[in-house]
């Protein structure tokens, strides 16, 4: 009975010196850039760069911090639909903290081939790729699934324990999709679940106007109008932003434009957009016109 006490006693006092658990909670960002390179590209002034590389300055500047911030685990990448990702700069894969910063601050062997090199590299990449690739027409919303689905795109939540210590991680994931908006592709024909053209966005305009209402109350009282949803646990997870719409119906020469407000091509897409990612399940979802 004695020893008994004994090892409770040691054990209790083996606690009471270490103090109470120091639990941290730290968020990193996981970034995933994606171009469908459309033929769009072709008929108006190039603007997708220029916000891609404000994308990837930002990722510098405001989630790494070269020289403020210590262990940084962020994540960035860029790819375009119809293929797997092109560039890549995930800090959390070098697990030794001195060569983290290493490569975070460009020094010691990092010198020459470190972040700052690397966001270069990226930069040129997706110069590279806007110069010499475009797209015709491709099901944005299939592929953007099988992108979350099956290519490692979205970083889970996880937590390290360092005796009675425990670390929090943390990943926002964030997925930016350049393109005009319409989901128009080559092959509805043989699968049109997520195919959303000229005629449908025609059909939601019409119902706005025989029945006095917007285009999220169209598709709120008529769920026919949208498309249908595509819910997995991943999509908790993401912030989606889509950019750089465009608006075929506006005369860009007289600055015009074809329909009221209300039924314009980006504001009835913009609410299929919306409605679709929320009945998905999407964290948030966030709407760019430039």
């Amino acid at each position: 009975m004695k020893t008994v006490l004994l090892i409770c006693f040691a054990t209790s006092l083996i606690y009471s010196c270490g103090g109470e658990s120091q639990n941290k909670n730290l968020i990193y960002q996981n970034i995933i850039i994606l171009s469908d390179l459309s033929s769009r590209l072709d008929n108006r002034p190039q603007k997708d760069t220029d916000e891609i590389f404000k994308i990837i300055d930002r990722f510098k500047t405001e989630c790494v911090k070269p020289g403020e911030k210590i262990g940084d685990k962020s994540c960035i990448t860029f790819s375009v639909f119809s293929e797997k990702n092109a560039a890549s700069i995930d800090i959390d894969k070098i697990k030794n903290l001195g060569e983290k910063q290493q490569f975070i601050n460009s020094t010691g062997k990092y010198c020459n081939n470190g972040l700052e090199q690397k966001l270069k590299e990226l930069k040129e990449t997706v110069g590279n790729l806007y110069k010499t690739k475009r797209n015709k027409g491709l099901d944005l919303i299939s592929l953007l699934i099988e992108k979350i689905e099956n290519e490692s795109t979205v970083k889970q939540d996880k937590h390290l324990t360092n005796g009675i210590d425990t670390t929090f991680i943390k990943f926002d994931n964030h997925i930016y999709i350049f393109t005009d908006g319409y989901l128009e592709y080559m092959d509805k024909k043989s699968n049109s679940q997520f195919y959303f053209g000229t005629k449908e966005i025609e059909k939601v305009r019409q119902f706005c106007i025989k029945n006095g209402v917007t285009a999220n109350k169209a598709l709120e009282i008529n769920n026919k109008l949208g498309l249908p949803p595509y819910r997995s646990n991943q999509n908790k997870l993401i912030t989606l932003h889509i950019m750089e719409t465009h608006e075929r119906d506006k005369n860009l020469i007289q600055q015009n434009y074809k329909h009221h407000t209300g039924q314009r091509d980006n504001e009835i897409l913009e609410a299929v957009w919306r409605k679709w990612a929320k009945e998905s399940g999407f964290k948030k979802m966030e709407w760019s016109k430039y």
